[in-house]
């Protein structure tokens, strides 16, 4: 069903990595925003959203991803974004979210990157 949404985090370092499973509408965005403010602590200076098994993101969904780039970018942190679906990374393009967050192709890049 399409509108089930899961996702696991966890904590490595300064880093939190969430990983998605399903659409990120405005379900998928709040659980998102939540987990993100559940684990979010000064030590944190970079998430990594893992968005392999999602397909679909709509601009509510994104509108909650811009929230997180703004609050990371408060506390000089970064959202890297990576595992995107050609028709996401997109949107993304297209959205300009790139400007203000990054991308890789795995998460082990993420964990590297900057």
């Amino acid at each position: 069903m399409i509108s089930d949404f899961k996702l696991n985090s966890e904590i490595k370092g300064n880093m939190l990595i969430i990983s998605t499973e399903g659409y990120i509408n405005n379900n998928g965005g709040q659980k998102i925003a939540d987990e993100f403010y559940s684990k979010k602590t000064n030590d944190i200076k970079k998430v990594i959203l893992n968005l392999e098994k999602t397909k679909v993101v709509n601009s509510i969904g994104i509108s909650f991803l811009i929230e997180l780039i703004e609050k990371l970018n408060e506390s000089n942190g970064k959202l890297v974004f990576t595992n995107l679906d050609a028709s996401i990374d997109k949107t993304f393009t297209i959205m300009g979210l790139y400007h203000f967050a990054e991308k890789t192709d795995t998460v082990e890049q993420a964990l590297g990157a900057g």
